[in-house]
């Protein structure tokens, strides 16, 4: 049996700490500030086991009540090209384990079952941003770079 499972509604407060982990981590400037907004939503998407978000979390083996590890991600449909051509490409993003748990392989078993769940809708191909610590692991996975430039507007 896996120790990896689809994260719930009420997994949503511990989701929302790990992905703060990942985000101090790359060196986003410590805030929770966000949480209280972003719960409601997060819940809502957690709740919805056909949409097109999901999370795979394992359960802190020391600690209850907490998560050990999180990956997120989301199918998203684009109009389908070579190499894709029914549009659907698979976007990960909030790849954490709690500093406590890491070097037990959750992180890789969590991606292991999104890709799986990625397949599952017909995604084409699966994107991430890495950084240099988590790449070796996405590269073992199949992962390689990729050479499209990435712009941003904040709305």
């Amino acid at each position: 049996m896996s120790l990896v499972r689809r994260a719930v509604a009420a997994d949503a407060a511990e989701v929302l700490r790990l992905r703060q982990v990942m985000l101090d981590a790359v060196g986003r400037p410590p805030s929770t500030d966000w949480h209280a907004d972003s719960l409601p939503t997060l819940r809502a998407r957690l709740a919805d086991p056909d949409g097109e978000f999901a999370a795979f979390v394992v359960d802190h083996p020391e600690r209850p009540d907490a998560l050990a590890a999180l990956v997120a991600g989301t199918v998203e449909y684009r109009i389908g090209r070579a190499g894709n051509p029914r549009g659907l490409t698979g976007y990960v993003f909030s790849v954490a384990t709690d500093p406590g748990a890491r070097r037990r392989g959750y992180a890789r078993a969590c991606m292991e079952e999104l890709l799986e769940w990625f397949r599952e809708r017909g995604a084409g191909h699966v994107m991430l941003n890495a950084s240099p610590e988590a790449e070796p692991l996405y590269a073992s996975m199949g992962f390689t770079r990729d050479t499209d430039p990435s712009m941003r507007l904040h709305l």
